[in-house]
Parts: C-alpha cells; sequence; structure tokens
C-alpha cells in the first residue's frame, strides 16, 4: 500500500543530465516543464486574488477546506492521514486566532500545494517512446506472430484496431491559430490513451489532460500518464478552494496555448448511455481562457472539438453497467478496483480484439468557437446564415473587454447544449450497440410487464431463434442508416455495409471470451441473451433512437421500444 501510494503521489520522472531546449516550432507542451513554476505561481496568485478582497471569503474558504480534509482523511485512515491530518486540524483549530494577513498567507500556502499535486510532467523522450513502442507492444500482445511484419513495415495491429473519422485537415489547420480543447465522450479511461494515439496518428499536437489521481496507483499507468501531459485530479478532495484550484490551472493551460483534453461527463458513462447531462466546470475553463486572453489584449483563438470515441467492446462495461444499475444514492463515483487498474485485463482485452478491425472508432467533430459557433477554414467564428463575426464581442462591456464570471457561465451552459446535441448526431453506433439493442428489444418485448430488475435475473431464460434475430437485426441497421443519411446519428462501416448475418457472427465472436459473463450466445438454431445486464449496457448507445427505430413495426415492439427510450430519462 504504501508503494502504490508513493507512485501516486511522486510518479518517476527519468533523470535528465542536460538541459533541454525544445525546437521553436514543437507544440506548446514541450515546453511545460520549463513553465510550470511560473503557471503555479499564475494559478495561486489567481486563487488568492480572487478572495484577497473579503478577510470572509478568506476564512470561509479556509474553514471549508479544513472541514472536508478532516473528515476525508479522518475516513481514510492510511499514510496520508499520518502525514496531513494534524495540519488541517492545526488549520480548523487556529482559523479563529489568525490575523487576515495569516489567513490570506494560509490560503496561498495551501493553493500553492495543491497545485503543485495537480501539476503534471511532459518528458519528450516517454512521448516519443510511447508512440514508437506502444502500438508495436500491444500488437505483439494481440499477435505475437505479427511481430517480425510489424518491425520492418512500421504498422501495427493498433492501426487495423483504431479508425479515425472527421475533418482533420480543418484541426491541423486551427492548431496553428489558436488552442485545441478536445471534449470527447468518456466510456473507458482508455480514452485518453486512445485519442492520444489518433493525434499522433493524424499528425495533431499531443494535448494536456486531468486524470484522476485513483489511476496513478498503478505504476506503470503512472509513469507513462505522468510523463505525456496528464495532470492529478483527486476527486477525493471536495474542498471548493481545490476546485477553484483546478479551474485555474485548466484555464491557465489553455490561455498559454496548451492543446488540451476535457471530459464534459465528468466521470466514465456507467450506464454506456450517450452523455446529455454534462458538468460545466472544466469546460467553462475553456470560455474564461478566451475572456482573459481577450483582456489582456491576446489574439489567441480557442476551439472546441466535440469527439466521440466509440468501442466494439469496453475494457470496463462489467464494472460500470454494475455501479449504474446500483441505487442511484450508492453509485460510486471514483472506481478504484475495475478492470483498468489490473493490467492482466488489459492482456486479456486486447487478446480479445487481436482478429478485429475498427475495434474503435474515434470521430472529430466540426469545431466551434467557445460560444457554440461554428468555425471557417481559418478559423473565423461564422453565424447561424454563415457570417464572418467577431467572438470578441461576446465579451465586450461598453466597448471593452472584460472578465464577468455569471456572463460566462451563461455562455458555458449554451456550450453544452451545443454539444449534448452533437454527441447525439457524431456517435457512430457500432455493431455490437445494433445487435444488443435487438436483442434487447426482443427480450422486453417478450417480457411485458416485468420490471427492468426482474428482468435482469432473467439470464438465459430468453431465445431467440437466429432467423429472427437476423430479421430484427436488419431492421434495426436499415433504420439506423436512414437516420445516418439525414444527419441524426452516425454508424460504423461495417454496420453501414455488413448483412445482418455478419453483424450478429460479429457481435457474439467480440462478446465470447473476454467479459466473465456472455452477453448472448449461440444456442442451435437460437441466440441465448444469457447476461441481460450486458446486453443493455450495450444497447444504451442506441437509445436516443430506439421509438424512431421501431416506427414501422408491430404495436408489442413499439412497445418495448417505448420502454426502452425511458432508460436515458429515468437513470
Amino acid at each position: 500500500m504504501a508503494l502504490r501510494r508513493r507512485f501516486s503521489e511522486r510518479p518517476l520522472r527519468l533523470p535528465r543530465l542536460r538541459p533541454y531546449v525544445p525546437t521553436p516550432d514543437a507544440p506548446a507542451v514541450y515546453w511545460f516543464n520549463g513553465e510550470r513554476d511560473d503557471i503555479i505561481h499564475e494559478v495561486v496568485s489567481r486563487v488568492a486574488g480572487k478572495h484577497d478582497r473579503d478577510p470572509r471569503s478568506v476564512e470561509l474558504m479556509l474553514n471549508d477546506a479544513a472541514l472536508h480534509e478532516v473528515r476525508r482523511l479522518t475516513s481514510q485512515r492510511d499514510e496520508e492521514t499520518r502525514e496531513s491530518l494534524g495540519f488541517w486540524k492545526g488549520i480548523s483549530r487556529g482559523i479563529a486566532r489568525m490575523s487576515d494577513a495569516d489567513k490570506q498567507r494560509i490560503l496561498s500556502t495551501i493553493a500553492e500545494r495543491m497545485a503543485r499535486d495537480v501539476a503534471g510532467n511532459f518528458d519528450p523522450r516517454v512521448f516519443e517512446m510511447a508512440t514508437a513502442a506502444g502500438p508495436k507492444l500491444l500488437s505483439a500482445i494481440m499477435q505475437p506472430s505479427r511481430v517480425p511484419r510489424d518491425l520492418t513495415s512500421g504498422s501495427s495491429a493498433v492501426d487495423e484496431l483504431l479508425t479515425v473519422e472527421g475533418d482533420v485537415s480543418h484541426l491541423r489547420r486551427l492548431q496553428a491559430h489558436g488552442t485545441l480543447v478536445y471534449v470527447p465522450t468518456h466510456s473507458s479511461n482508455l480514452d485518453s490513451i486512445v485519442l492520444a494515439q489518433a493525434l499522433e496518428r493524424k499528425g495533431l499536437a499531443p494535448v494536456v489532460y486531468g486524470a484522476g489521481k485513483n489511476l496513478f496507483t498503478n505504476p506503470i499507468i503512472a509513469f507513462g500518464m505522468h510523463n505525456l501531459g496528464a495532470y492529478r485530479v483527486d476527486r477525493r478532495v471536495r474542498a471548493h478552494l481545490y476546485k477553484d484550484v483546478l479551474k485555474a490551472y485548466a484555464s491557465v493551460m489553455v490561455e498559454r496555448g496548451y492543446h488540451s483534453l476535457f471530459f464534459p461527463g465528468g466521470t466514465r458513462s456507467r450506464s454506456g448511455l450517450i452523455e446529455q447531462r454534462l458538468k460545466l466546470g472544466l469546460l467553462g475553463s475553456a470560455v474564461e481562457a478566451f475572456s482573459r486572453n481577450q483582456v489582456q489584449g491576446i489574439d489567441r483563438r480557442v476551439y472546441i472539438v466535440p469527439t466521440t470515441i466509440n468501442y466494439a467492446l469496453v475494457l470496463e462495461a462489467e464494472a460500470l453497467v454494475e455501479d449504474w444499475l446500483k441505487e442511484e444514492g450508492q453509485a460510486r463515483f471514483i472506481i478504484t478496483d475495475d478492470e483498468f487498474s489490473r493490467i492482466e485485463r488489459w492482456y486479456d482485452f486486447f487478446r480479445r480484439l487481436r482478429d478485429q478491425r475498427a475495434a474503435c472508432v474515434i470521430r472529430f467533430g466540426a469545431p466551434l468557437d467557445p460560444f457554440g459557433n461554428p468555425v471557417d477554414e481559418e478559423g473565423r467564428s461564422l453565424s447561424p446564415n454563415g457570417r464572418v463575426i467577431d467572438p470578441g464581442s461576446y465579451v465586450l462591456r461598453q466597448g471593452e473587454p472584460t472578465l464577468d464570471v455569471a456572463r460566462d457561465q451563461a455562455y458555458t451552459r449554451e456550450l453544452g447544449d451545443v454539444l449534448s446535441a452533437r454527441f447525439l448526431s457524431d456517435t457512430v453506433l457500432m455493431t455490437t450497440n445494433v445487435v444488443a439493442h435487438a436483442l434487447f428489444r426482443h427480450f422486453v418485448r417478450e417480457t411485458p410487464s416485468v420490471d427492468l430488475f426482474s428482468r435482469l435475473r432473467l439470464r438465459g431464460d430468453i431465445t431467440i431463434e437466429r432467423a429472427l434475430l437476423q430479421r430484427e437485426v436488419e431492421q434495426v441497421r436499415a433504420g439506423l442508416v436512414q437516420l445516418e443519411q439525414r444527419g441524426v446519428v452516425r454508424v460504423s462501416q461495417m454496420v453501414r455495409t455488413s448483412d445482418a448475418e455478419a453483424l450478429i457472427t460479429r457481435a457474439l465472436r467480440v462478446w465470447l471470451g473476454y467479459h466473465k459473463r456472455i452477453a448472448a450466445r449461440e444456442v442451435g438454431q437460437y441466440v441465448s441473451a444469457e447476461d441481460p445486464t450486458l446486453l443493455i449496457y450495450y444497447q444504451n448507445r442506441v437509445v436516443p433512437f430506439a421509438t424512431q427505430l421501431a416506427a414501422d413495426t408491430d404495436s408489442a415492439t413499439q412497445r418495448a421500444a417505448l420502454e426502452i427510450s425511458r432508460l436515458g430519462a429515468s437513470r
């Protein structure tokens, strides 16, 4: 336990014998280590300055931080408790006797302590090693027989697994004009890794991103994430001061041109549903960064890139959906013991994918300015009628750019609404989503008047003749292709071009052998719904479109689709 905390608190860094000076055209993140102390100083100055005119506000922040930290550390009862509980109890007892100057000084000290814990690292040697050797290592795990071919060709099995869609050339041009902020859907802790691989493959600059501190307990993962631009987010810390530090850090990074990655869903989608209830805290940092640059006369644009990450097989599906199905009040915000934390599950996962192509699709949507407006090839903001507009006009008051927290929060909410719509229309539905939906819809139709949790106990009790399943899958597939033509949603190349039999065969093969339970399996001429819990997870991606897909079916199927569509509203 002590060793795990050692890696979590102080991840390994490679020693450097000579100072490193990036080339002038290197991405901003290559300069991070030289700017780290200045960034931390800026964050502390900004957080402390937020309260320096109101002593009561400083006292409130200190009391809040002490209360939450004493409560957290007391419940943890670990090495951190022994190290830090006394400090926080001392703060709690001493606040009433402190002068205003002492309170302000303590606030700055705590903010710096928090900012140093958050700040990451970037080592170009680790980045180059990871981008060169990482895919080949995964390829060797998936298909050892490919190693000689990969070493000579420069390709890897990972290249065949990952498909990147969207106007990448547009993004390449924009990254020369401003800061790109990628805002993806979030299904797995693999998301930041596969997104980094997609950026590298398409010649896009690497990004900095926040990663849960719980992910740093594995020394291998901690070494990679810490040295590749990830900053740590400790979700156990509830103090408002810590949230201020996080937001200030994220804003300063965007202001300085560090291309960034925020997950607006906040945490991984437990249900598999497409995220619609976005958390706007870090997203608001992008709006604030634009406003601050305008106030300071810095003409550096900020571009928001809606992104969807879509998997045929999700590494942590079982742990996530089981957490979702618990009573909402009991669901864990932080999962520390899922499949991502165990290297052997990574091995099983990638071995399972060895025969698959396009098992993950990353789609970069059309970029936006911080106010939800589309941008053209030159990065200029466009009004709904296509007229070029000045985004700086959004932050003017009496002709001067200003900072206004309430105004920027309103802009962030509007941006969140635009992103929610983009997530729906840019999600790429995979083979497993389509087959799971057809199976689960049949399951619901065959069990009328049965509640969700009773259905989940019917493991292996519901079967469907394979010929009938083919017709159901083809009906769903054809409906989705029509919706794609109308711009409502997107489907993978395989869903678009394959027949139902091929989709069923592929889905059953993907599910076989990785998860502890099998979602569905073939039994003679039938397909059995072995695990409704996994089926519901994979089909949930289709929930927003369930009733549209059933529009031309019989009344029983339409009732089943209507019941399925309510999953998105009730959870």
